[in-house]
């Protein structure tokens, strides 16, 4: 049974092109394209409201027996780029829908060694920052947040007894793995986070993390 990675790829905007031309031209189905905005790792640059950069993030799934392929051309399209010019990594798909046909999903995992891992936080609209700068006084460097909506519906607030704000925001950050249970604690304990419903946040050991640009 095939087994499948989710590579993921944090680039300037109206650069995704350049990642998803050379992933398809490595042997990759496609990949979807997903508008982010950066907040720098610098709270310096933070202050100075240079630290939003818009970004686009790159979703490409693919078959884990071809992502080598796909990683080393990702990797050499950027190789003229500038320094820092974005980051890439891969994280595991045990289950794949397509067509109808589940593939995967037998609850299997393969032992996970990453020295990276990935934290997401969904937040209400507003508050990503506020998580991004607990973060960064655990040990966090920058991140990424994307526009998102809650499903939730006005029904659910009887069952669940949260307010529902549909508006939401989801954060991003790769942190070193040894630093991840000080960041989700540092998290954890945001007073934005307090109300039942307001946000949730989980985690994921990251593979084949690139820095790419040039060396």
């Amino acid at each position: 049974m095939s087994s499948y990675n989710l590579l993921i790829a944090a680039v300037p905007h109206n650069k995704a092109e350049l990642v998803s031309d050379a992933a398809v031209g490595a042997g990759s189905w496609g990949g979807t394209v997903l508008m982010g905005r950066m907040i720098s790792a610098s709270p310096v640059l933070s202050v100075l409201g240079l630290g939003g950069a818009t970004q686009d993030i790159v979703l490409i799934l693919n078959e884990e027996s071809g992502m080598k392929k796909i990683i080393d051309a990702v990797k050499d399209a950027c190789k003229k780029e500038r320094r820092n010019f974005g980051i890439m990594f891969t994280l595991n798909a045990d289950t794949f829908l397509k067509k109808g046909i589940i593939s995967g999903g037998d609850g299997s995992m393969k032992d996970s060694e990453a020295k990276q891992d990935l934290i997401c936080v969904i937040v209400n609209k507003g508050y990503a920052d506020d998580a991004m700068a607990a973060a960064r006084k655990a040990g966090a460097g920058g991140g990424t947040v994307l526009n998102a909506r809650g499903t939730a519906r006005e029904d659910d607030v009887k069952f669940f007894g949260m307010h529902i704000v549909p508006e939401k925001e989801m954060l991003m950050i790769v942190t070193e793995h040894e630093k991840k249970a000080a960041v989700i604690e540092a998290i954890r304990t945001l007073p934005c986070l307090e109300q039942t419903g307001s946000g949730i946040t989980f985690s994921a050991g990251v593979e084949n993390f690139t820095v790419l640009g040039k060396n």
